[in-house]
């Protein structure tokens, strides 16, 4: 099978060889052999691994992304952020825990933002109501 993984900067992985993957999604961990069904799902923060035509297991952290699975021969990975290595542990411990930690800090961004949006927007109710009337018009 063809594997290629891709964030918007670079093609990280671009293999002919792949004999099969095992990659996660929000259901769990699941593999990919070759005549595999077309599939689409998206990827959690976790970490590709896959084995090439000699044998030897290689990896790629994602940070979550789009995996799909087209006529049983082809693999495609989009991803914000990856990053290859032969080394499992060091992925493991080093850029998983980063990839982890800044999608948490960008969650509590957004509900912060959140928060600002609807305190905003209940200012402009408050000023536009005419005093003493019921906002809904009765």
């Amino acid at each position: 099978m063809k594997l290629r993984i891709v964030t918007p900067l670079a093609i990280v992985v671009d293999e002919d060889d792949v004999a099969s993957l095992r990659a996660e999604d929000a259901s769990g961990g699941f593999g990919v052999l070759s005549q595999h069904a077309d599939f689409l799902t998206r990827l959690t923060v976790s970490v590709v691994s896959w084995v090439g035509g000699d044998g030897a297991e290689r990896h790629c952290a994602v940070r979550g992304g789009v995996l799909a699975v087209r006529g049983g021969r082809e693999i495609a990975v989009a991803t914000r952020e990856a990053v290859r290595s032969d080394d499992l542990s060091a992925l493991d411990q080093t850029v998983l825990t980063h990839f982890r930690s800044e999608t948490d800090e960008q969650r509590r961004a957004r509900v912060e933002s959140e928060r600002l949006h609807l305190t905003a927007i209940r200012q402009i109710m408050r000023r536009l109501r005419p005093e003493g009337r019921d906002p809904m018009g009765f």
